[in-house]
């Protein structure tokens, strides 16, 4: 049984010696939490003075004349005084945590509270009088570490209101404290932590979130100068804290963030122009906040995300980032930009912001990040949403750019071995949206590319046939190998994950390169089809191969997930159109 504040502060206990029938608990009093020396934390007096004029602000955020169960806080004070001589709170080392202990050490931080903002109420205007009074609850803070080595006593934390006292004290007029209480709420919701026990974890975020945490983390983020490092430290596990209750509250938490100002801070915070690990795991939050999340993508959109996540990129246009921590927050600016670019009205925005020319000097320099503006730009110029994006990268003469790309895959990358893969995938997902979306001297344009140099092009589209549909064949075979050793019925999940794998493998680029050859193979350029031909021809294929596939992409083709009646519609008209570029064929 656990008694709320209330109850606590209304406890009187028995005068004089225990008696036999004592609580076990406590009879003998838990070990002491190690804590951080005073000179460690709140060491900077001038902190203290020069962070406790907010107007209207009391040291907790909290009114100066609440009174709670029919208790002014004096009364409380002299209660929890008299609680805390009789309960003895210090955990002694050694001993080990239990439930007695945790509700000691709530009792005491809740006086040390209280104390801090007694004295702040009387001397406002003197920092030496209160001094004290904050350096005694920053130890009780630290005390509170201890518990999150042990999950399962966070219900009473939640039911002994200790949560709403800790997100109350990120209001305080002493930032120190603030961070102090963020580097305890860090260690609480940490992610190992929390999957030692997932009812306490959900218990313990829900009562977070219940004290509006992430908009009072917001307020805080706006006040803490990174030039310090206890700020900076502050930031990062800030940070933590949000990324720590998106594992539990994944689709509330990424909407809270957009509500309450993180996303627009995040923003602001990509805009800093030196590298440091805070902008790193920045870039990595706001991929967690739009990943999925439509909410969240239209505001990057109206908050002007788009020229500012542009901005961030163009440092790169012309220079590698100095280290692999650096190159990883390049890639998560990138991954935040293609996920924005989901949202159709994104594109416009992209285009107004000269997003395209900017991605195409990337593929000019040639640097690291070439790889990602080709991502970039295939997000941008997909479906009948990046028609617009197709004509002004023709017009801007992107096709420069774009081909040598296409002729030539680069080395695998350092990091992993997906580097040609995925660069072949988007070079050939790119040039078929451009064979969807394009019209008039575009297009000649476009098909005047696999004609010059004497059809160079078709023939490196054929090589990329032969070697993705052998590709293919391969995974096939694998498949159905695994599929005759399980000796099992398959059912349609087992279908759809035999065709995901088949994707993964290269069936994706053969569909595009394939889709590119029927489009080039129904151009008014005879020489262009006869070529194709005759190299299919050379290796013992045929354009039948090519029209197997391409009824098989449009057998499997599917709406994005998203469920609109504009996708739906617009897969149906694809359907039809290409099995009618099919019939022709």
């Amino acid at each position: 049984v656990f008694m709320d504040v209330g109850e606590l502060l209304s406890y009187k206990p028995k005068r004089g010696g225990k008696g036999a029938d004592d609580d076990d608990e406590e009879a003998v009093p838990p070990p002491k939490a190690p804590k951080r020396s005073r000179e460690q934390h709140l060491h900077r007096p001038e902190a203290v003075s020069s962070r406790t004029t907010r107007p209207g602000g009391s040291a907790t955020g909290r009114g100066t004349t609440k009174v709670e169960n029919g208790l002014t806080d004096e009364e409380k004070l002299r209660l929890l005084r008299d609680a805390d001589e009789e309960l003895e709170p210090d955990i002694a080392v050694g001993e080990t945590l239990d439930a007695g202990s945790v509700r000691r050490l709530v009792l005491s931080f809740e006086k040390k509270v209280l104390k801090n903002q007694e004295m702040r109420i009387k001397f406002p205007d003197l920092p030496e009088k209160f001094m004290e009074s904050e350096l005694e609850l920053n130890d009780e803070i630290q005390s509170f570490h201890i518990i999150a080595t042990a999950p399962e006593y966070y219900t009473i934390l939640i039911e002994l209101n200790a949560i709403q006292t800790l997100v109350g004290l990120l209001s305080h007029d002493n930032s120190d404290l603030s961070v102090a209480v963020i580097d305890l709420l860090q260690e609480l919701t940490d992610v190992d932590a929390l999957n030692e026990n997932e009812e306490e974890a959900e218990k313990l975020v829900d009562a977070l979130l219940a004290e509006q945490v992430l908009a009072l983390l917001v307020q805080n983020l706006e006040r803490l100068d990174e030039k310090v490092q206890e700020d900076a430290e502050g930031v990062h596990n800030t940070l933590a804290i949000v990324e720590n209750m998106s594992e539990i509250r994944n689709e509330e938490i990424c909407r809270l963030a957009g509500e309450q100002g993180l996303l627009q801070w995040i923003l602001k915070r990509l805009r800093v122009r030196p590298y440091d690990a805070n902008k790193l795991y920045a870039s990595e939050v706001l991929a967690v906040l739009l990943q999925g999340h439509e909410g969240n993508r239209r505001l990057l959109g109206e908050k002007d995300g788009i020229d500012i996540l542009l901005q961030a990129l163009a440092y790169y246009k012309r220079r590698d980032p100095g280290g692999p921590d650096e190159e990883e927050m390049m890639e998560n600016t990138f991954d935040c930009l293609c996920s924005s670019l989901m949202y159709p009205p994104n594109r416009e925005r992209f285009l107004k912001g000269e997003g395209l020319q900017l991605m195409i000097l990337m593929l000019k320099e040639k640097k690291l990040s070439r790889r990602s503006a080709l991502k970039v730009l295939n997000h941008a110029m997909s479906n009948k949403e990046g028609a617009e994006n197709c004509m002004k990268f023709v017009e801007v003469y992107g096709l420069r750019s774009l081909f040598p790309a296409f002729m030539k895959t680069p080395k695998k990358s350092r990091k992993s071995d997906t580097g040609e893969k995925e660069h072949v995938e988007h070079v050939c997902s790119i040039i078929a949206s451009l064979f969807r979306n394009v019209h008039g001297n575009a297009r000649e344009r476009l098909v005047g590319k696999f004609v010059e140099n004497d059809h160079e092009k078709v023939e490196r589209l054929v090589e990329l046939h032969l070697s993705y549909l052998q590709r293919d064949r391969e995974m096939e075979e694998t498949l159905r190998m695994e599929k005759r050793m399980s000796a099992t019925v398959e059912t349609p999940e087992m279908e759809v994950e035999s065709y995901l794998r088949r994707l993964d493998a290269g069936l994706f680029t053969l569909q595009m390169v394939d889709y590119i050859t029927l489009e080039l193979c129904l151009c008014d350029t005879s020489s262009v089809r006869s070529r194709i031909s005759s190299l299919l021809n050379l290796h013992g294929d045929s354009l039948q191969t090519i029209k197997r596939v391409m009824m098989d992409y449009v057998d499997k083709m599917s709406s994005d997930g998203e469920g609109t009646a504009t996708s739906t519609a617009n897969i149906q008209q694809e359907k039809l159109r290409i099995t009618a570029m099919v019939d022709e064929l």
